[in-house]
């Protein structure tokens, strides 16, 4: 039997043949161009500091070119850790935005909705704040000890509200009650701090401004197996992110499964916010601002093109917050959440006039 080939020739179909070689070549500059700047941002924040060392000097390092270069131990022991760090805190905490954003069909929706930063920042209180006043004080702080005090607090608020998630319905109740268990772990924090001596409070102060640059080889491995298995799962939920977009009703109509999709959503969220509020802190706005800045660089709303978009723009927008912060030239440090709050409330700002235009 032959085949027609008179319907490659109409002009719809021509047209559309058009704009997507059109579009598949837009994208492909837009990545092009994001990935060389995420080289460029990555080699600025390894060569700046409180000493500055040459881009030839930290690129003969990085190829093994350079074995006896004064400046090894800074670059693969310091900088380039906390380089790491700042990719992959960035991306982490934009795509959970992103993917907060589409479940919730909410623009301002950010990856600390569900209280899980709150839980793991309560988690951490306890074990600083709360040393005196339940008779551990003699309970070694470390980074260790503060991750895994972290991480148990936003386990126990994940698990909280996975359990509240399997008995209501409405998605939007989940953002609610995610915005309540926040607050009660906020409220805890408070009468903890209260009870709590100058030592204890400046120590948890101090951890609460975020920190890239305190991660060891292993911790930092750790880091990247949680980070890698999270990023990995967005896989497997691409298709039904899309028909999300156009509401519950829609999506249940293509066979798309909402409940499965939404715990696994959830699951993802609560596995990147609570590995990266664990080791660097709760860092604000990012995740918030950096899936706005994607749909507005791409104009699309594919999460195909979105996901890598935004993982890559907030590694960017991380390691440049970084470069600012340690302040080159000087041995003077900026907390890192000061910094992303400073950029990152006049584009929430800047969203909110615009509210009208933002696009999910």
């Amino acid at each position: 039997m032959a085949l027609n080939f008179d319907f490659f020739k109409t002009k719809d179909s021509e047209i559309c043949i058009k704009n997507y070689i059109l579009n598949k070549t837009k994208y492909t500059f837009q990545f092009s161009i994001l990935i060389i700047a995420l080289l460029f941002f990555v080699m600025l924040n390894i060569s700046l500091g409180s000493v500055s060392i040459p881009f030839k000097e930290v690129f003969m390092i990085l190829t093994g070119n350079d074995v006896t270069s004064n400046f090894k131990f800074i670059i693969l022991n310091l900088r380039v850790p906390k380089a790491l760090t700042a990719i992959m805190v960035g991306s982490g905490l934009s795509v959970s935005g992103l993917l907060m954003q589409t479940l919730f069909r909410n623009p301002l929706a950010g990856p600390f909705v569900l209280g899980i930063s709150s839980g793991a920042s309560l988690g951490v209180a306890i074990l600083i704040l709360g040393s005196s006043l339940f008779g551990f004080s003699a309970f070694a702080v470390s980074n260790y000890s503060t991750a895994i005090a972290s991480s148990f607090g936003a386990f126990s608020v994940l698990l909280a509200v996975m359990i509240v998630a399997q008995k209501v319905k409405n998605t939007m109740s989940i953002l609610i009650i995610g915005l309540m268990f926040g607050s009660l772990t906020t409220a805890i924090i408070s009468i903890l701090a209260y009870f709590s001596s100058a030592e204890e409070l400046q120590q948890y102060m101090f951890w609460s401004f975020g920190n890239l640059g305190n991660l060891s080889w292993n911790e930092l491995t750790l880091f990247f197996i949680v980070y890698i298995i999270a990023i990995s799962s967005i896989i497997f939920i691409i298709k039904p992110l899309n028909s999300l977009l156009l509401g519950e009703n829609y999506a249940q109509s293509l066979g798309v499964n909402i409940k499965k999709t939404r715990n696994i959503t959830l699951f993802i969220t609560a596995m990147l916010t609570g590995v990266i509020t664990a080791f660097s802190g709760p860092i604000a706005f990012v995740g918030l601002a950096v899936p706005h800045l994607a749909k507005l660089v791409f104009n699309s709303s594919n999460h195909k093109t979105l996901l890598p978009a935004t993982a890559i723009i907030g590694a960017i927008v991380m390691l440049f917050s970084d470069i600012i912060a340690q302040l080159p030239n000087s041995a003077f440090t900026l907390p890192i959440n000061a910094i992303t709050s400073f950029f990152g409330a006049p584009i929430v700002i800047w969203l909110l006039i615009r509210k009208s235009k933002i696009v999910l």
